[in-house]
């Protein structure tokens, strides 16, 4: 029993002399320094038919791909589907004008996101709004890739995209339209 007793008297002096060395000596990591804020490459101002406005997409270039921050007002509450159309023009009433979506050069692939067969290059996450009509999201397009010589367009759908149906996964009418230009 007193080597037992005699034992714990000697461990509890250097287990904590050991703990108060550890906090002695732990210092504070320094704050890494901020990372540059990512510069706009594009910007699309979104419109319904009848002109009212409908938010804004702002594109930004990674390494590789492009991130668009969507900033939508006044949409159906609920899960939107939307897509990059090959063509910059965003004329009512149903934005046909837009065309269809960007595609790959040379060898075209079908729509959707989930389709083994696809995606094409205008595929894009669904976007959600709010009972309010806001919609903030952030979608990724995994390639730099996406040029046209008429221009891009950025196209809002009334219903989600279920990333396999042809041609646009049953997303339905076109809501809202945008055509990209340079960055504000």
């Amino acid at each position: 029993m007193r080597q037992l007793l005699l034992a714990a008297l000697i461990a509890t002096p250097l287990t904590m002399g050991c703990a108060t060395a550890l906090a002695q000596s732990a210092a504070p990591a320094p704050t890494p320094a901020p990372a540059p804020a990512p510069e706009a490459i594009g910007r699309a101002d979104l419109k319904t038919a009848d002109g009212s406005a409908a938010g804004t997409v702002t594109a930004f270039r990674g390494p590789r791909g492009l991130l668009l921050r969507v900033e939508g007002q006044g949409w159906p509450a609920g899960w939107h589907g939307v897509h990059l159309h090959a063509v910059g023009k965003c004329e009512g009433p149903g934005f046909t004008s837009a065309g269809a979506h960007v595609n790959h050069a040379g060898h075209a692939m079908p729509h959707g996101l989930l389709n083994s067969a696809g995606p094409d290059l205008g595929d894009l996450q669904n976007v959600h709004a709010a009972a309010d009509g806001s919609a903030h999201a952030e979608v990724y397009l995994a390639t730099t890739e996406v040029t046209s010589t008429d221009g891009l367009s950025f196209l809002v759908h009334a219903n989600p995209d279920d990333h396999v149906s042809q041609p646009i996964g049953g997303a339905g009418a076109r809501i809202a339209c945008g055509v990209f230009g340079p960055a504000a």
